[in-house]
């Protein structure tokens, strides 16, 4: 592994702390590897963009999906993820998803997470799209990601973890042989863009979430930017799948001008029987897919894009009236809520629901165990690509990944360490640069590369769409470049310019990665290919980002990963 040399303008770091770990993000995936390091005797500092219980896991409504149900096994709960992803899993990083989730589900329990149960006090399980088995876990009704959060919180206050909120990750720091020496980070004052400091450590744990903000429309929270995919490619490591971002079927529609986070409403209500129709109450996926409703969500966000094609329609709608008023409390008191908020009354009336950017089923290129190309560098949860949801994710398996690769990178660190002294052998990061590294982008560049991506690279794709974003991509990028290279002007470093210049390196990796893949597949659909095309494409793309910050995009020989060298644990002697 080269490292680029590519670092975000930005403040030398004027102070630093050390650890053995430092873990980047505080979801089920963050707070897991972080507490599993902890309890392995291993420093570990937890660096977060907002307060601990700020990322997406909170935001999970429908559940986690493991074989916990009485009938249901790993098989069966892997043949369904091998389906839904469309021909690109990894089977083996999927068989290790199925048959370490159930414990997992278990000692997320033993930490303090409350999930439903029936009055026999077994765990009351529901389906979603593409599961033929009940085998969703969930609590408070439709608030699993919050009570998850909630108990991994608590857990890491208790344990006495050293935290540092409200804070953005910049760059990994590497030493002189390009191993992992740390991270720079910022943290957020009071209208104050100082406070850039640095966390030395030989082990960085990724696990900032995902990217749905370079989308106008998202069910992901302001601060889901890309920032750790970005960080990646800066620190040369490789990205894997990113054109699959899969957009949920069933966001409330705000209006076709609305921006930002958008309301979910999950998939266990369809689970739960909720049926979708058109604006003259026809169930328009009965005869789609044998699951009809329940089908993967690529299938489902289809169907829904083409109705409202056809019908020249802004959104379809979510009838659910039949669960009657006392369900739809005890069950999805979030979404209820959510929906009055915003004038609608799911009790008495159907749904206007549209499709919108969810989850990114790529990221980060990991083998099995969490490592990246990157000595050092570990990865998990959405911000990983663990080959895990091929090309289409399947419904909630993803706090599941997050907890399930997050133990196994704790256990990785802590044998690679076992009989070491770490801090003995501190790796000493390159000094800090001394001109701008990458230039950045203006604030206002975060809304016109969201409204770039969202014409050009949102549920239907075009070689025509896709070559108009990736042309207006590039010119943000080359003015940016050139005003630094001309006369070493770049915007001023702050949170807002950071963000922005890491959604638009993530966006260009995005196109050009959807661009080359000209097949219809999983949740990435071309209006120009519209079908499948296992003999050219059942093969993963690969993009690294050149020391000139021009992209190197490849594809692989196979469906099968190639190999993360078995030698790249943290710091190994």
């Amino acid at each position: 592994m080269t490292s680029t040399g590519i670092r975000l303008h930005a403040p030398a770091p004027g102070w630093a702390v050390a650890a053995d770990v430092v873990v980047v993000g505080s979801g089920v995936a963050g707070l897991t590897a972080a507490l599993r390091c902890e309890a392995a005797g291993l420093s570990t500092v937890v660096v977060t963009k907002a307060r601990l219980d700020d990322g997406s896991t909170r935001w999970a409504q429908g559940g986690i999906a493991a074989a916990l149900g009485e009938g249901d096994t790993p098989d069966q709960h892997l043949q369904d993820t091998l389906v839904a992803g469309a021909g690109l899993c990894d089977e083996e990083a999927v068989r290790i998803l199925v048959t370490e989730g159930p414990d997992a589900v278990r000692r997320l329990i033993d930490t303090g997470a409350h999930f439903d149960e029936s009055a026999e006090g077994r765990l009351e399980l529901t389906r979603e799209g593409g599961h033929h088995r009940r085998r969703i876990a969930h609590a408070g009704g439709d608030a699993t990601g919050a009570e998850i959060s909630r108990a991994l919180v608590e857990a890491v206050r208790a344990r006495g973890l050293r935290t540092v909120e409200n804070a953005l990750v910049l760059d990994l720091l590497t030493d002189a042989e390009g191993r992992t020496a740390g991270v720079t980070l910022h943290v957020m004052g009071e209208g104050q863009h100082d406070g850039v400091g640095a966390v030395h450590a030989p082990a960085v744990v990724l696990a900032t979430g995902g990217m749905g903000q370079v989308f106008s429309a998202t069910t992901n929270p302001s601060v889901s930017t890309g920032d750790g995919v970005a960080l990646a490619l800066r620190a040369g490591a490789e990205v894997s799948d990113l054109e699959f971002v899969q957009f949920h079927p069933t966001v409330l529609f705000l209006g076709t001008d609305a921006e930002g986070q958008q309301p979910l409403v999950s998939e266990a209500v369809r689970g739960e029987g909720a049926h979708l129709v058109d604006g003259d109450g026809v169930r328009f996926m009965v005869g789609q897919h044998e699951l009809a409703e329940l089908a993967p969500r690529d299938i489902v966000a289809k169907g829904i894009t083409r109705r409202m094609q056809e019908q020249d329609a802004e959104h379809m709608f979510l009838d659910a009236r039949h669960f009657g008023a006392e369900m739809w409390e005890h069950r999805f008191p979030t979404i209820l809520a959510a929906c009055r908020a915003n004038g609608i009354d799911p009790v008495t009336e159907p749904i206007p629901i549209a499709p919108a950017a969810h989850y990114a089923s790529g990221g980060v290129r990991t083998d099995a165990h969490g490592r990246t190309t990157v000595p050092g560098l570990y990865a998990c949860g959405e911000v990983a690509c663990t080959g895990v949801h091929g090309a289409n994710r399947l419904a909630s398996n993803s706090l599941l990944e997050g907890l399930v690769y997050a133990e196994r990178i704790a256990a990785d660190i802590a044998a690679a360490h076992a009989d070491d002294d770490l801090r003995a052998r501190l790796p000493a990061p390159v000094p800090h640069p001394g001109r701008p590294a990458h230039p950045l982008l203006a604030p206002e560049s975060r809304f016109a590369i969201q409204r770039i991506m969202t014409g050009g690279a949102g549920v239907l794709r075009s070689q025509e769409s896709l070559a108009r974003a990736a042309d207006q991509l590039q010119h943000l990028h080359s003015e940016a470049r050139d005003a630094l290279e001309e006369n070493g002007k770049t915007a001023e470093p702050g949170v807002d310019t950071w963000e922005a210049t890491n959604l638009l390196c993530v966006a260009r990796v995005l196109v050009a990665a959807a661009l080359l893949r000209e097949e219809t597949r999983g949740c990435h659909w071309r209006e120009d290919r519209p079908e499948r095309d296992d003999t050219t494409w059942r093969r993963h793309i690969v993009v690294r980002l050149n020391p000139d910050r021009s992209l190197a995009v490849r594809t692989t020989a196979t469906a099968d990963f190639p190999p993360i060298r078995p030698d790249q644990r943290p710091q190994e002697q």
